[in-house]
């Protein structure tokens, strides 16, 4: 089996198989270090190793092919027992880790042993390595009093200009610390097999009301305008909120780690990139109660006011377990997103698939183009492919769910084209692929490509899409409304009710 680096730091290394099998390898496989057995029985295409000797030369080998990795050089290793950690599980051991971060000179790691670690929020700074060895766990406090609020966002003292600090849903707005954050930091890592546990399942609120508060609920992670960030082996799990909230930063990257969440704990999602650009999520495994990740820009104020686009991101074999979308773009997407590839990828058991949602009032700037989805298993995934320009739309907001064309104008968004190719999508439910978009500015187009789709004999309705007025469906085909352009190339389907592909206002339609 051929591999390749995907990333190195001064104590781990992650690879990854040069295949198309989508998550899992074609079959188990062993990895050897310098020639003595390390890793046995391997399932997954991409593959790390820990605990590894800082400026260290590694032979790493699966069968007959190896690849030579010098470990990264550091100045220190910091440990917080050394600081007055108790790692017991009672004592807090907030200020023990938070000074070690505070102490370690550039290029340095903090160490954080085996043991269970009660803490408050904590800062990270740049040219640092935070490393969680295995059996490392940091269990975030449930007492809201921990964690302090912080402004959405505060004037420049000397210009007036404003300064963004907290984000809720794709507006400044008063938010509680962050468990984990760095701001305006730089040459980050996060490395190891420990956990970062949010712990909400023990708080007496942080899930009962979700949305209706004054000062809005922590994230697990938080990187407010930062630069060269790699999160690699971690655990992240029970976050109060979102997981993983990059904002307004570039070249952040999680490498084979896992986000977990109960799968009905409220807005949950694996991870919000917003407005970020250069992520990369490869080797990931997400299970939680909204959205794997879902893919921002912010909401019409921050589009219009930075123009800041969601651009160049990856996401490669990843396993979306439970989620509502497994890859989602928007809704908050004022800024635009373009550049986006999603290959190798293994969805189950979540509500959609491939999920792209806005609506009128995004703004101009919120324009989605340059986005592809190849090799991709979908199983028990009740619409695999969701594009949808009405998204939200209530009885209540007549301006969303309305159906005559409103005129085009700076609140307008605009959906590029869309390519899915080499799909296979089984036990599917509501709909094989809905996409909708708005009367006077339909999707421009969407190229299906190899794409299998098979339906479940006892599939139960539901909406695809979230329009307000639209019904549920059951065993829905293909539909396209306000779709200028749909190209149908070797799309094969069993099981659904009526027409395999249903078009409504559309210009030009191509099946092969």
């Amino acid at each position: 089996m051929k591999f390749h680096l995907l990333y190195l730091s001064s104590v781990s290394a992650c690879f990854e198989l040069e295949n198309q099998s989508p998550y899992y390898a074609e079959a188990p496989f062993d990895v050897t270090v310098n020639g003595q057995p390390a890793l046995s029985g391997v399932r997954t295409n991409v593959f790390s190793l820990f605990d590894l000797t800082p400026n260290t030369e590694y032979q790493v080998a699966i069968g007959e092919n190896t690849l030579t990795v010098t470990t990264k050089l550091e100045t220190a290793c910091l440990n917080v027992m050394d600081f007055g950690a108790k790692a017991d599980g009672v004592a807090d051991d907030t200020l023990a880790i938070q000074n070690a971060i505070f102490a370690c000179p550039e290029q340095g790691r903090v160490l954080i042993p085996a043991g269970t670690y009660r803490f408050r929020p904590l800062v990270l700074k740049s040219h640092i390595t935070l490393d969680l060895h295995e059996g490392a766990h940091l269990i975030a406090s449930t007492d809201i009093k921990d964690y302090p609020a912080w402004p959405g966002e505060i004037a420049d003292a000397s210009t007036g200009e404003a300064i963004q600090v907290s984000s809720w849903e794709g507006l400044p707005h008063l938010c509680h610390q962050s468990i984990l954050s760095a701001h305006y930091a730089k040459n980050i890592a996060i490395v190891g097999k420990g956990t970062l546990d949010g712990n909400a399942q023990n708080a007496a609120d942080w899930w009962e009301r979700p949305k209706d508060r004054e000062i809005s609920r922590p994230k697990l992670v938080f990187l407010n305008q930062c630069e060269n960030v790699v999160f690699h082996g971690i655990l992240g799990k029970n976050s109060p909120a979102w997981n993983f909230h990059p904002f307004f930063s570039k070249n952040i990257s999680f490498y084979d780690m896992a986000v977990e969440a109960p799968k009905h704990s409220p807005n949950t999602d694996g991870s919000d990139p917003e407005s970020c650009d250069g992520v990369n999520y490869i080797g990931m495994r997400f299970s939680v109660g909204d959205d794997a990740i879902a893919i921002k820009a912010g909401k019409m104020y921050m589009g219009m006011k930075y123009k800041t686009p969601a651009s160049n991101h990856v996401i490669r074999n990843c396993l979306m377990e439970y989620a509502h979308g497994a890859v989602v773009l928007g809704s908050e997407m004022s800024g635009g997103i373009q550049d986006l590839t999603v290959s190798q990828c293994l969805f189950v058991h979540t509500d959609r698939g491939l999920r792209i949602k806005t609506c009128r009032g995004r703004g101009k700037y919120a324009v989605v183009d340059g986005v592809e989805f190849s090799n991709i298993k979908m199983d028990n995934v009740q619409a695999p492919l969701v594009v949808n320009m009405y998204y939200s739309g209530t009885q209540s907001e007549p301006y969303l769910y309305d159906p005559k064309p409103y005129p085009l104008d700076d609140t307008t968004p605009y959906l590029g084209s869309f390519v899915f190719r080499d799909m296979e999508c089984t036990d599917c439910e509501w709909a094989a692929g809905y996409f909708y978009g708005l009367p006077e500015q339909p999707v421009k187009s969407v190229s299906i490509e190899n794409v299998r789709f098979t339906f479940k004999e006892d599939a139960q309705p539901g909406q695809p899409a979230m329009i307000g007025y639209a019904p549920d469906e059951c065993k829905l085909g293909l539909y396209f409304n306000q779709v200028k352009e749909v190209s149908l190339k070797n799309v094969t389907m069993e099981g659904q009710v009526g027409e395999k592909v249903i078009t409504l206002n559309t210009e030009n339609v191509t099946e092969q």
